[in-house]
């Protein structure tokens, strides 16, 4: 999800605060570490793990390998957005930059392995009909770039983007590549979503099953007023005012879903330095159950908490049980023997029921109906302004 930059006239108390914290900053991370560090207990958690041996897949815009940031940690996969933007072009590799600066200031020690499929150009530029033509052409960025990270020896993918990339809709493909990433090992995490005051409409591939959607908290551990609100939520971590590196060099403060959900990507890397053996449903159980849970338990706002890496890390020593897998169905059979109603054929639906269905749905057309011409009856006329005479006519006396 495309973050939200802070804009350049920062307080003096913040950029005090933000001074303090550097100092606390592990040497190995370029980045600096805000307020986030202490919200995730992030020092303690970086005892236990730095995320060697880990390689985290960043699906985004693509990521500027010479940032001091990053130098020396990136692998560049594939471009699957092919939109003709190239690494110098100012609208390449901004998100992606940030989100990977975000992911190696958790985990230091991990690998980058860059795979672009979106662009920063998307929030504003993608139509309608270039959404349709990618639809009819069938080809998914995102499901080949699960599919890439996978074959690639990826651990974790993290994907910090949603509808505001031109993802918004159910994918099949997509969904196809989850699962196979899911069966392979890889934890996949995804940014909830910034539309929490507005729309707040369904994300993906945050809401496709077996995708850790991370929501975003600011200080204080409340959510984030652009946090998607969604049943899909699973966990929560920082998203505002999140220190990143920018594509053009140097950092800057960002907002967004995107940073939490890169946030929570480096800790579950933390997590399988620690254990490499750590399954997906294993991740993910972890992660649930060593939150900072808030007050009345899980809930759409924030699934089932902040994250708490120090706890996370410490967990996945020894994870639960990971009791996923193909199992017999064991409930009744529809649609079978012996009535010999072939499988590809539905039972014809009693008339009481479409009956009773059409009639309420004429009532309902009736009553909105009248509701319109009592609206439109009831409302006043406004009076019709005078016109303004031209320039230099007499203006009339009233």
């Amino acid at each position: 999800m495309k973050y939200r930059t802070l804009r350049a006239t920062c307080t003096a108390a913040a950029l005090t605060g933000l001074l303090c914290t550097l100092a606390t900053a592990p040497a190995q991370a370029a980045t600096p570490v805000g307020w986030e560090g202490n919200a995730l207990s992030l020092s303690a958690a970086q005892r236990q793990s730095q995320g060697e041996g880990v390689t985290v897949a960043v699906l985004d815009s693509g990521v500027v390998v010479s940032h001091p940031a990053l130098k020396g940690r990136v692998t560049t996969g594939p471009d699957y957005r092919q939109d003709g933007l190239k690494p110098g072009d100012p609208d390449w590799g901004g998100h992606g930059t940030a989100m990977a600066s975000d992911v190696l200031k958790v985990a230091p020690k991990a690998r980058i392995l860059s795979i672009r499929v979106t662009s920063d150009k998307d929030d504003k530029e993608v139509t309608e009909k270039e959404l349709e033509e990618r639809r009819q052409a069938g080809n998914s960025p995102v499901a080949d770039g699960i599919r890439y990270a996978v074959d690639h020896g990826a651990d974790v993918i993290s994907m910090s983007f949603g509808s505001g990339d031109g993802f918004a809709s159910y994918d099949k493909e997509e969904t196809e590549a989850v699962a196979s990433a899911l069966r392979a090992g890889v934890t996949l995490l995804a940014s909830a979503g910034n539309s929490g005051d507005e729309l707040n409409d369904s994300q993906y591939p945050a809401g496709y099953p077996g995708v850790i959607a991370v929501a975003a908290t600011q200080q204080g551990g409340t959510r984030a007023g652009f946090s998607t609100v969604h049943t899909y939520n699973d966990v929560a971590a920082p998203g505002v005012g999140i220190v990143s590196a920018k594509n053009t060099g140097g950092y800057e403060p960002v907002n967004g879903t995107s940073p939490a959900c890169a946030l929570a990507a480096g800790v579950v890397a933390l997590m399988y330095a620690k254990n490499p053996k750590l399954t997906p449903a294993q991740a993910n159980d972890v992660l649930i159950a060593t939150t900072h849970r808030p007050a009345g338990g899980g809930s759409a706002l924030l699934g089932y908490g902040l994250i708490n890496a120090d706890a996370a890390v410490t967990a996945a020593a020894s994870p639960p049980k990971d009791t996923t897998g193909a199992v017999t169905y064991r409930g009744k059979t529809y649609l079978g023997t012996p009535d010999g109603t072939p499988k590809t054929r539905n039972a014809p639906m009693e008339q009481s029921l479409w009956l009773t269905g059409l009639i309420s749905a004429c009532v309902g057309v009736v009553l909105l109906a009248g509701g319109v011409l009592l609206a439109r009856s009831g409302r006043r006329r406004m009076p019709v302004p005078a016109p303004v005479p031209p320039p230099g006519m007499a203006q009339p006396r009233g």
